[in-house]
């Protein structure tokens, strides 16, 4: 299993997200913010920070997805892309882990596969989470005092 991208300082909201949005206004700034919305709506675990300059999203402090808006388009990638199940096809990318779904205002895109990508991708890294945890290492028993 792959490691994880781990960032201790993401929070529930960024004040440097919210910085980022209101940089990219217009039709590409409000595609970025719709499908980050999306991404932090997926569970009451996601966290945020601005990473390389793109909002990221994380599953507490590992990171699972970013956007970032390009001259002609918007990218919504996803760390651990490369494991995704994507059977209507929307990742792009050779990358060693990450892929990304190429978004161009007034290009229709598959909204319901996109959204079970970000599902997927944000169960995905609460399994990763899971599996990575530390064995416990107390004796299991309880001690108390009288």
């Amino acid at each position: 299993m792959q490691r994880l991208f781990r960032f201790p300082a993401a929070a529930r909201r960024d004040p440097a997200v919210a910085a980022w949005f209101d940089t990219h206004p217009g039709e590409l700034g409000a595609l970025a913010r719709h499908w980050f919305d999306v991404l932090r709506a997926s569970g009451d675990d996601i966290h945020e920070l601005l990473h390389d300059g793109q909002p990221t999203a994380c599953v507490g402090d590992a990171a699972f997805a970013y956007v970032d808006a390009f001259t002609g388009h918007v990218n919504l990638g996803f760390f651990h892309g490369n494991e995704l199940t994507d059977p209507a096809a929307l990742l792009q990318g050779a990358g060693r882990f990450m892929r990304h779904v190429k978004l161009v205002p007034g290009r229709e895109v598959d909204d319901a596969a996109l959204r079970r990508l970000i599902a997927d991708a944000h169960a995905d890294m609460q399994t990763r989470q899971s599996a990575q945890r530390p064995p416990c290492t107390g004796t299991g028993r309880v001690s108390r005092s009288t």
